[in-house]
């Protein structure tokens, strides 16, 4: 053999130890190019799993607060009737006072009276508490609406609840109308 079949022998072998290299490096490339494609793929995995996560969690409080907002209004959706009513309440306790005074009336306050306690123990059913004030009572901006204040009777009752002109009541545990009293000074 001579040089010039050892150089192209020498050549073909560099050309092909060239191709193999080309063809190791592509594969290494591809690797890498899949390995970068699977971590995109994951990543894309793990945002859209975030993604879940945040929008099951708005949608539990969602459901929670719409459960609170519905017992709330259960409990509250008779305030405007019962708004509407105590004025009628008050109307009866004040046609019963001045019956009291008739003695000759017996029969229509008797009447007047069963009407009265139907209606009461209709109202109580429905949660419509009266608020307890007794006249010697602390006053407390917070419980009661004062109308107006008058010198005190005795210096004990400064401060002090001396009458009350309506009765307030309670729906549930929600005030929907405050006593209305007037206050020694």
């Amino acid at each position: 053999m001579s040089k010039k079949d050892n150089k192209e022998i020498e050549n073909e072998q560099v050309k092909a130890t060239e191709t193999q290299t080309a063809e190791i490096e592509e594969q290494q490339e591809q690797m890498i190019e899949e390995k970068t494609v699977e971590e995109k793929l994951q990543d894309e995995v793990q945002q859209e799993k975030e993604k879940f996560l945040r929008l099951f969690a708005e949608f539990e409080n969602y459901k929670k607060r719409t459960s609170r907002e519905r017992i709330e209004l259960f409990s509250t959706a008779s305030e405007d009737v019962m708004k509407t009513l105590l004025p009628v309440l008050d109307d009866f306790e004040r046609a019963l006072m001045h019956i009291e005074e008739d003695k000759e009336a017996e029969e229509l306050r008797k009447g007047v009276l069963l009407i009265y306690n139907k209606l009461i123990n209709t109202l109580e059913q429905k949660g419509l508490k009266p608020i307890k004030v007794e006249k010697g009572d602390v006053f407390n901006a917070d419980d009661h609406e004062a109308i107006t204040q008058i010198p005190a009777p005795s210096d004990d009752l400064k401060g002090k609840i001396i009458d009350v002109v309506e009765k307030g009541y309670k729906l549930g545990d929600k005030v929907i109308r405050f006593p209305k009293v007037v206050i020694g000074q």
